[in-house]
């Protein structure tokens, strides 16, 4: 069995951090996050196949579950928030949970990630089934409310995922599709919110997009289903059209976009 070892605890490699001025700081800082593309790359053969399976499940109808606590649970709520008015899916299709609920998106939780059933009970409250896929989020990928989750999903034959940035992990042991980036000792030792929180952020966002391109929600390089929800939305929304139909006229694409509904739905209008 491969040795678990916990990188993410491990000591910065910078000391005496409040001996910097603040350029040495950003400049360090910065220098570590460059590092991050690099180490995702090499997991790209993994982030490859948990796509390829979440994509195969969505598309015979399934939903997605991204579970987690603290700085991964957040990112996981993000990236479901901004499926829906990004590419036009159902809220519900995309599913964040964190260990401690609405209160810990905001706020820590006290030991709400140290419970190993709290997961499968959260996910239980959205009647999972095998149809869906559980992506487990854990910077340590020691977290309990999420390797519970996992090891309950995976007895009931609900196909899973990880990610996470220490190698050879319980969380990966636990998962179908595991990811691991191992981006080394943090800049400020253990504070996984730095490069392993862009790691995991980098990596929800290769998942969902491919996924949603998948599904049909992106046409050339375009955001054809977005949801028209802000001013700045219409105005990509118009000239998006604009340009797919050759129109010339700003307030003729706008009437068409906003009578539609999404630049998709306009478009088929005209060429039907």
């Amino acid at each position: 069995m491969a040795t678990f070892i916990k990188v993410t605890e491990q000591t910065s490699t910078y000391n005496h951090l409040e001996k910097m001025s603040i350029q040495e700081l950003l400049v360090n800082i910065n220098k570590e996050d460059k590092t991050v593309p690099d180490a995702v790359e090499k997991a790209i053969p993994q982030i490859e196949k948990l796509s390829a399976a979440i994509s195969d499940k969505m598309l015979a109808g399934g939903r997605l579950f991204y579970i987690g606590a603290g700085t991964s649970g957040r990112l996981g709520i993000v990236d479901a928030s901004e499926c829906p008015p990004t590419f036009g899916v159902p809220y519900g299709l995309v599913i964040g949970l964190i260990a401690g609920g609405e209160k810990a998106i905001t706020q820590a939780v006290e030991f709400a990630e140290d419970s190993p059933l709290g997961g499968w009970t959260d996910l239980e409250k959205h009647f999972i089934s095998d149809k869906d896929v559980v992506v487990g989020l854990a910077a340590s990928g020691t977290t309990p409310y999420v390797i519970g989750a996992l090891k309950e999903c995976r007895k009931r034959g609900i196909i899973t995922g990880s990610i996470c940035c220490n190698p050879n992990s319980p969380v990966s042991a636990a998962a179908d599709f595991p990811v691991e980036v191992v981006v080394g000792p943090e800049f400020v030792t253990g504070s996984t919110r730095m490069k392993s929180g862009t790691a995991q952020k980098l990596v929800l966002n290769m998942v969902s997009t491919s996924i949603m391109i998948q599904l049909g929600r992106v046409e050339d390089n375009k955001m054809v289903n977005m949801q028209l929800s802000n001013v700045k939305l219409v105005d990509r929304g118009v000239k998006m059209l604009m340009e797919v139909l050759q129109l010339t006229d700003y307030e003729t694409a706008k009437d068409l976009l906003l009578k539609h509904g999404s630049v998709k739905k306009a478009v088929e209008s005209v060429s039907s």
